[in-house]
């Protein structure tokens, strides 16, 4: 139950935040919710690296199908994804989730220390 409300909260609030500030609030959205949801570190980071990979991935794929996959092939050119358009979704997810997972992780940690 813990694990589901992280991840909803997660992607939830950095949602929010996002529609106002700058991508990097995605930790700080991932590192609160660790700190207020108690879980041990791994589940924390599982937590925030779902949320933010599944909300990333569908906010790139909704970008990516406004615009029919332009930006994204000539993107996916300019890097060495050889031109996937997917591949890039894939990839902008997944940087987005490593940070929001270190990011609860830290916040996990942090919420241990402090009951010490």
């Amino acid at each position: 139950m813990k694990f589901a409300a992280s991840v909803i909260l997660t992607a939830l609030l950095s949602f929010i935040i996002g529609l106002k500030f700058d991508w990097w609030t995605v930790a700080l959205a991932a590192f609160l919710v660790a700190l207020l949801i108690h879980q041990k570190a791994g589940k924390a980071y599982l937590a925030a690296f779902a949320a933010i990979f599944l909300l990333w991935g569908a906010l790139a794929l909704w970008i990516n199908i406004q615009n029919q996959s332009m930006l994204s092939a000539k993107v996916a050119k300019v890097l060495p994804l050889g031109g996937s358009p997917a591949a890039l979704i894939f990839v902008t997810a997944f940087a987005g989730a490593l940070v929001a997972g270190f990011a609860a992780m830290s916040g996990s940690y942090l919420r241990q220390i402090k009951k010490s």
